[in-house]
């Protein structure tokens, strides 16, 4: 509902599909365009299924979760849960070096790629990043009442620190 409401107020008018139906779907044009990672872009070849004009938004933090079943994680040794917990925080490094991979200013070899294909690549500029963020401020507004002010402020500091 996030992602919809999201894409309404930029104009669009969002369908929910099943994978199996929307490369064909994407390939007649009955569908004119999708919202992934770039990882599923290029993995998928959607360049080959009428997906020739990309656009780089950065409107989203997709976060890497990890989750245990309470009682499994109760019955784990503090020793052990300290292992996972390591390994959670470990992984989630290693995430972000594998998502950005090719698509920063020192490495544009993803981007690059995808252009070979016949792909137009954007990025938006700040002002193009900041009407779309005007545009969706209700739809923001909304989901931060529904998620919880606290949780969505902890958020935004975080990713705010990352950015420093």
């Amino acid at each position: 509902p996030l992602y919809i409401d999201t894409f309404t107020a930029l104009g669009a008018n969002p369908t929910q599909m099943s994978w199996a139906d929307a490369q064909p779907a994407l390939a007649s044009g009955a569908v004119d365009g999708q919202e992934n990672p770039l990882s599923i872009y290029t993995g998928s070849k959607l360049y080959t299924v009428g997906q020739k004009y990309l656009t780089l938004w950065n409107y989203v933090a997709d976060p890497l979760i990890f989750v245990v079943n309470r009682e499994v994680w109760n019955s784990w040794s503090e020793k052990d849960r300290e292992i996972v917990r390591q390994a959670a925080l470990d992984a989630g490094k290693q995430q972000i070096v594998i998502a950005r991979k090719g698509v920063t200013p020192e490495d544009p070899s993803l981007l690059k790629e995808i252009e070979g294909h016949g792909v137009t690549v954007t990025s938006l500029s700040q002002a193009d990043h900041d009407a779309f963020a005007k545009i969706t401020k209700p739809v923001y507004d909304k989901w931060k009442k529904q998620i919880g002010e606290d949780l969505v402020n902890t958020a935004e500091k975080a990713i705010a620190a990352r950015k420093k």
